[in-house]
This record gives C-alpha cells, structure tokens and sequence, in this order.
C-alpha cells in the first residue's frame, strides 16, 4: 500500500514546492506594484495563504522522506520488541491527533463555503479557498501516519530509512 501512495505524497511535495514558488512571486508583485506606485490589494493575505498552503502539502511528503522531527533520540536507544512497541505508539498517537485535526479542518472549510465566509481583507476571497490545501494537506498527513502506522504494526521494517531503501528498490 505504500508504493501505492507514495505518487500522492510526493505529488504533495510538489504543490507545497509550487506554492512556495506562487508566494515569492506574489511577494516579488508586491515590491514591484509598491515601487511602482500601484496598489496590489490582498497581497500579504495571498502570501499568507500560500504559505499555509506550502506547510500542509510538505507535511506528508516530509514525513514520507522522514525529514519530520521525530523521538528518534529515545527511539533510537530502543530494540526489537521494545522500539516496535514505542513505535506503534508514537505513530498512533500522531496518527490520531492527525486525524482529529483533519476532520476538523475539513469540516470548517466546509462550514466556510456554507456560509459564504470572506477574508477580511480588502480581496474579499471566499475562505474555503485557501482552506481546501490546509484541509487535503491534513488528510493525506494523516493517511501517511496511518499507512506507516500498519507497516509497522504488519511487521514491516521500524526504521524510517529502511522503508526508504526498501522503496527505492521495489521502483
């Protein structure tokens, strides 16, 4: 199942990587249109929301490549029956708490475009907008906890970089 979603987060890594391109185009707009004289109206909210939207996509794609900060100092002390344990729980817990915020930020977005909701700024930009990336972003982070969550619990290798070494082979 993991070489089945590792397209979708690292399709992930590549909108975070394109909205951190939109937003220094949009902060570079901004210099421009102020040198200018021109006004650029909802710039800083536009940055703003590409800059969440950056964070919520990079988070799986990170956790995927394990560059996420982890208890590895504590993890890394344990062996066997013991770290798979430690493991498990760590990535239950984490797993949880994803999921948790991931229904929450699904439902406000969708709470968002029922209402109608606008930013506050002068753009006016329906809100459900932007919170689209923050909701996806939450949901395939916590199906990437879930997904490492049964590799391990199936018996599968502990070790982040092992996982890494054993999909690179598998290609």
């Amino acid at each position: 199942m993991s070489r089945l979603l590792r397209p979708l987060y690292d399709l992930c890594g590549v909108l975070a990587a394109l909205a951190m391109v939109a937003m220094l185009l949009v902060i570079l707009a901004q210099i421009v249109t102020r040198w200018a004289g021109i006004g650029f109206p909802g710039a800083t909210d536009y940055a703003g929301y590409l800059m969440a939207a950056s964070s919520f996509f990079g988070l799986s794609y990170a956790f995927a490549h394990g560059a996420h900060i982890r208890v590895g100092l504590l993890l890394s002390r344990l062996t066997g029956r013991t770290r798979r344990l430690a493991e498990l729980w760590c990535l239950g817990v984490g797993g949880g708490l994803a999921w948790y915020f991931a229904w929450y930020a699904v439902r406000g977005t969708y709470v968002s475009w029922l209402i109608h909701d606008i930013s506050q700024g002068r753009d006016a930009t329906p809100l459900w907008i932007p919170q689209l990336a923050m909701a996806a972003g939450t949901v395939v982070f916590a199906v990437a906890l879930t997904d490492r969550f049964l590799v391990v619990l199936t018996g599968g290798p502990v070790d982040l970089d092992a996982t890494d070494r054993l999909d690179a082979a598998d290609r």
